[in-house]
């Protein structure tokens, strides 16, 4: 029997939470923790999405954590290997490296009552941990499209979210499937060297300009030299993210929006029939709002041609559509998002009644903001149900949970505490209140099928309100929440 290293505190991945979780509690002045990491490298989603134009979608004024602002910042919207190189910095700067266990993925974590410990297996050593934090978010298992044939194509294919940089795309015939956050960004950057690209649409997204443009040296020497400007620069960007949160509350503000949108189409596209394709027929805001300003223009070169007739199947040299029409290609990439609710780790996750955080989650996920769920004690999961953004940072989401966590450590330092539960009432009130914002919503009622959605239509995935919202709510641990369990318990 292999013996377990003992923790105060692990931490699964190395990604944007779990180095916050990190980096935070280096800051409060504890080093009894260790970060769990499958891949050789921190980053994440960072360091595993390297398609062409991989960027993001956020301002990068927000892509820093607040206690670590980034001043070098080469654009606007800042570019993949400048956000992983971000996250490599910060982890050195902080003296995290050293808490990181790199090739060890999780197998197995299960809650033993008896000694109120997280029992973990991974590949590569056990652990007992008094609490356990998942930093594993959303964005982790790419979601290959339900297509019949796909095993039969003849030529390479792999996920926009797993490129395969040894295939040459140049003056071959390519097949995108789907319009994605992340096909609107690699599509315009092969577009121009491949012989013909096929870009297979089930449903258009809304697309407003970027406005990316370089950051000028003047502004990054203002920034390194007075930090304080930096801080201005980046609440005024968060608070007009903030601000754009009323399309999504307000039909009346969407209609403005969406007829911004329609101009943007008919300026950057010559083509009427190419215009009434990529027009969504859905309300702005029911899916993510995309933003590029490369998007409409490769889609009008004479190379590139969308196909909105559904897939029927796929063959060996090429892509035949429901309609009888046979697209030939030699390279198939599936832009097709990820499994966002459905994460992996639920899976590996067994909590004090046996089952599995995936069995507790069927039908629905759920978790008291976002952070607990009952029947895991001392479980705090980072960017877990209802509390991705569809208008601002996740970053900021991530910190506020970190705080969070950080407060539920210090109540369990208190005497003869072992363990916090969350109570099952408060989950359930907390998340039938979420539910009956969301109900209201456009990304329920927009018209649209999106991941936002499971499999039973409900919303899991989504905060309700505007980020500043869910900050507050998690500003002071309630322990009214919470099982308080104490030494007692387990005599």
């Amino acid at each position: 029997m292999r013996r377990s290293e003992d923790v105060g505190v692990l931490v699964l991945g190395a990604g944007f939470a779990g180095l916050a979780m990190a980096c935070e509690l280096k800051r409060a002045g504890r080093h009894d923790f260790v970060v769990l990491e499958r891949s050789s490298a921190v980053g994440g989603t960072w360091r595993d999405n390297t398609y062409p134009g991989c960027a993001c979608d956020i301002r990068s004024d927000l892509y820093s954590f607040s206690f670590a602002p980034n001043p070098d910042w080469t654009h606007r919207y800042a570019r993949q290997p400048e956000i992983r190189a971000y996250l490599e910095r910060t982890t050195d700067r902080f003296g995290v490296r050293r808490h990181i266990r790199f090739h060890h993925e999780l197998l197995d974590a299960r809650w033993n009552t008896a000694d109120a410990r997280w029992h973990v297996h991974t590949s590569r050593g056990d652990f007992r941990a008094r609490v356990l934090v998942s930093g594993h978010g959303p964005l982790i298992s790419p979601r290959w499209p339900d297509i019949p044939g796909l095993a039969d194509f003849a030529g390479p294919q792999f996920h926009s979210a797993r490129w395969d940089h040894d295939v040459d795309l140049t003056g071959r015939r390519v097949a995108v499937i789907g319009t994605g956050a992340s096909a609107i960004q690699f599509v315009p950057e092969i577009a121009p060297f491949t012989a013909g690209l096929t870009v297979f649409q089930r449903s258009a997204p809304w697309v407003l300009p970027r406005g990316d443009r370089p950051t000028s040296a003047r502004r990054q020497t203002w920034f390194r030299r007075l930090p304080v400007l930096q801080r201005i620069a980046r609440g005024a960007v968060f608070a007009r993210n903030e601000l754009q949160f009323t399309v999504f509350r307000h039909r009346v503000v969407g209609r403005v929006v969406q007829t911004v949108a329609r101009r943007v189409i008919r300026r950057r596209l010559s083509d009427p029939e190419l215009r009434e394709q990529v027009t969504p027929s859905f309300r702005i805001g029911c899916k993510r709002i995309l933003v590029s300003d490369d998007w409409y223009p490769a889609l009008d070169r004479a190379t590139v041609d969308v196909v909105t007739s559904p897939i029927e199947r796929v063959v060996a040299d090429g892509v035949v559509t429901v309609d009888g029409r046979h697209h030939p290609a030699d390279v198939l990439i599936a832009g097709t998002g990820f499994d966002a609710t459905h994460p992996p780790v639920a899976r590996l996750l067994t909590g004090a009644d046996g089952r599995t955080l995936a069995e507790h989650w069927t039908p629905h996920m759920s978790a008291l903001h976002g952070t607990a769920v009952a029947g895991f004690p001392n479980l705090f999961l980072l960017v877990g149900p209802n509390t991705a953004l569809g208008h601002n940072s996740i970053v900021a989401i991530i910190e506020a949970q970190v705080r969070y966590v950080l407060q539920a450590l210090t109540a369990l330092s208190g005497a003869g505490v072992t363990a916090l539960e969350a109570r099952a009432p408060a989950q359930q009130a907390y998340s039938e209140k979420l539910q009956r914002a969301l109900r209201r919503s456009v990304w329920v009622t927009g018209g649209c099928t999106s991941y936002y959605l499971d499999d039973t239509g409900r919303n899991s995935t989504l905060w309700p309100h505007r980020a500043w919202r869910f900050a507050r709510s998690v500003r002071r641990l309630d322990l009214t929440e919470y099982h308080v369990h104490r030494e007692a318990d387990h005599a």
